[in-house]
Parts: C-alpha cells; structure tokens; sequence
C-alpha cells in the first residue's frame, strides 16, 4: 500500500485490511528542495503519520528512498518542460515512473499481488478479460486523468480501494476508526518545491537556461519584453507587462523564436490539438476516427470531440467548439463515459 500520510491512503489501507488482504504499508521518500514545507507527501511529519495509521492498523511499514529516481525522471522533467516553453503535469510522470513503475516492481520482486494507492479511480474486468479504467464515483475528486498511462500489465496488479467512494464517505470512515489523519487537509500537487511556487522554482534552479525575449500580439507586432517563457502559461492574464487597452492574455508560446503571443480573450480559443506519446489502456489505437470526450487540464471538464490516431504514436483531436486553455505540456485524457481510454501530451493546438 502506497502511503502519504494523509487521509486517503490511510483510510485505503484499511478498507484492504478489513476486506482480508495482507497489507504492507509502503512510504516513498521522494527528492524535495531543503525546507520544503509544502512536501506532505514525505515529510517526517507525513512518514510519522503513516507510520502511526500503520500501527492503528496492524500493519508493517517502511520507508522507501527514490530521491535520487523521482529527481532524475520527474524535476528533471519539470524543468526541461517550462524551459522548452511547456506547463507540465509532474503527477502524470511520478504516476508512471514512481508508483506505478518503480513501486509496482518493487512490490512484485517482493511478493506482493498487487500495488494499491489512494487514488480515487476504478479498475474493473471486462468480459474478455480486458481491463477498464473507469472515473472515479466522486466526480469532484475523479483522479483517472492522471492515471491515463496505465497499461494492462499495470491495472492487473493495481487496487483502488476509493474508487466507488465519495471523499465524505471516507473522511466519516477515518473518523469511525480513529485514525490520527481524518482531520489532515489535503495535500498540494508540487511537493518538492520549497515555496509551493513553480517560478521561485524555477529561477533557483534553471535560471541559466531561462532567456528573455519579444512580447508579439497575434499579428507579429512587438508589444514589450517576456522574462522567459518559464514564467507564463497559455490563458495567463497578469504579470504581462504591457500597455493595453483591453486585457490581453497569454495565447502561445513561440518557443522556436522565444516569443510570447498574447491576446485577446476571444482569440484564447483553440478547436484542435495534437497530442503526442500517446497511451492506450487498450493497447493499441482504434482503427479509425472515434468520438470521445476529452479533458485538458485536471480540473477542466470534458468536451467532445473527434479523434483521429496519426502515424508515430499521435493522435489528432477536434472539439464541437472551441476552448480556452489548451496548453502545450498538459495532457489530453480520452473518455467515453466513464472509461478511459487514454491520453498523450498535448504538442499544439489550433
């Protein structure tokens, strides 16, 4: 059991326990800058936590050091990401290469059946034995966005004990069994930054590789000077420092000539995207176009749309309408209904 020290997976430890499963509990320690106060997810206040539900519960616990690992595959990452003028999703890469790689080995050299996490998401096998990665029953707290790499191998050996959960249900249930954590607030997704502040971040370790340029509108003209591309991201309203008489809004990032494009707000909408390293849960594309709903962002609400795959693990995505936000970096996660399909890094948009 994949563990924080918060109240999700401690309630998730013991919904395993109750259901007869033994269960181990398992803390990453993860890379984080000196003095990272808003580091819950391996804190020694967050491994002392954990360490304590374990004991409520009766179960083993250890620590686990993947500094080194989750510096090299996911900061590392981060950075280059907001260097190359992208917004990144870390939790997509700690997904893949942290718990559900470096985790999922590890608990299967050791003997385990399976991995399970907090994630409020749902694993279930269909009639021919394929298996489904459903949403979460708590819409507001549906986390199969960012699960969208699962693979076969992986949902086989993977248990989400919240998935048919609603998040009061389990705060109740932490309640109920006395866990020392039903109180704790929930965790912020940057856990290795100092500040909880992606620029601050950023500036104390890519300064170097961060350069100043051009501030364009839409039809080339130069407005004024950009920090960096690091620094903004599509759909950003404040902090462009520029004279206008309307408010202009971030709406590409021209990394080939370092520019920044702002905008109007009627000309933030985008209708397609491609998106790149593409994953099926399946396995493999569908044949030929689909309609699907797609999520752009974590929060953002599905919308429909056609996708067509395209040669070298791509796919190409039209929406019904056009919308705001499309973010070179982020994910583009494919549903329909309550299954997800996939997702692939969004490359551009148009």
């Amino acid at each position: 059991m994949g563990m924080s020290g918060g109240v999700d997976s401690s309630v998730a430890a013991a919904l395993l326990v109750e259901a007869g499963y033994q269960v181990e509990g398992i803390m990453l320690h993860l890379w984080a800058e000196s003095g990272a106060r808003f580091n819950a997810c391996c804190s020694l206040e967050a491994q002392n936590d954990a360490a304590e539900v374990s004991r409520v519960l009766g179960v083993p616990f250890r620590v686990l050091d993947v500094e080194e690992l989750f510096r090299r595959k996911v900061v590392e990452y981060f950075i280059d990401s907001y260097v190359s003028g992208r917004t990144p999703n870390p939790c997509l890469v700690c997904n893949r290469e942290i718990r559900f790689g470096f985790l999922l080995e590890y608990a299967l050299r050791h003997g385990a059946d399976y991995v399970a996490t907090g994630h409020y998401a749902r694993i279930v096998r269909g009639e021919d034995g394929t298996y489904l990665l459903l949403k979460g029953v708590d819409s507001r707290k549906d986390q199969s966005y960012v699960l969208y790499t699962m693979d076969q191998f992986r949902l086989s050996h993977t248990l989400f004990p919240l998935g048919s959960y609603e998040k009061e249900e389990i705060r109740a249930k932490a309640r109920e069994l006395g866990l020392p954590v039903a109180e704790k607030p929930e965790s912020q997704d940057l856990c290795f930054a100092a500040d909880g502040d992606y620029r601050g971040f950023l500036l104390r370790h890519a300064a170097g590789r961060i350069e100043p340029g051009e501030i364009v509108d839409t039809r080339g003209r130069i407005l004024g000077r950009h920090r960096g591309l690091a620094f903004y991201t599509i759909g950003q309203r404040h902090g462009i420092e520029v004279q206008s008489i309307e408010p202009l809004y971030v709406v590409e990032m021209d990394r080939e000539r370092n520019r920044l494009v702002v905008g109007t707000r009627d000309e933030l909408g985008r209708q397609s995207l491609e998106a790149e390293d593409v994953n099926w849960i399946f396995g493999s594309p569908p044949s030929g176009s689909i309609e699907v709903q797609v999520k752009i962002r974590y929060r953002a609400e599905p919308r429909p749309a056609e996708l067509l795959p395209k040669p070298g693990n791509r796919v190409e995505i039209r929406f019904r309408e056009k919308l705001r936000g499309i973010t070179p970096g982020q994910a583009a996660v494919f549903y329909q209904g309550d299954v997800c399909l996939g997702g692939g890094i969004i490359s551009r948009a148009w």
